[in-house]
């Protein structure tokens, strides 16, 4: 059992940058494959990015690809969503999950446990 909890959230101007951790309890973090996502009002959750159990392989959005960067750190226990050149679409809460497969899935539901999100809101 994996709990998640994120932080790092917050209100920023477009052109802007946050830094989003989420950390992990229990001592199989490094068993699991790695996402973020996010939903905004009104839209289905979607696909940010995802890191593989060792970190060698990343994926990303096209829409956030060159801007956000995602990384582990297995001794921490911790993955992080470094966002930068924020644009107003950029708005969610956003989520990270984790998946004990190694499919490099995207699908929300291929990813077994997921935290309470945090807000992220870019202002115009």
């Amino acid at each position: 059992q994996v709990q998640l909890v994120e932080s790092g959230g917050g209100l920023v101007q477009a052109g802007g940058s946050l830094s989003l951790s989420c950390a992990a309890s229990g001592r199989t973090f490094s068993s699991y494959a790695m996402g973020w996502f996010r939903q905004a009002p009104g839209k289905e959750r979607e696909f940010v990015a995802r890191i593989s159990r060792s970190g060698a392989t990343i994926y990303y959005a096209d829409s956030v690809k060159g801007r956000f960067t995602i990384s582990r750190d297995n001794a921490k226990n911790t993955v992080y969503l470094q966002m930068n050149s924020l644009k107003p679409e950029d708005t969610a809460v956003y989520y990270c999950a984790g998946d004990s497969a190694s499919y490099g899935s995207r699908s929300p539901g291929s990813y077994e446990h997921w935290g309470r999100g945090t807000q992220v809101t870019v202002s115009s």
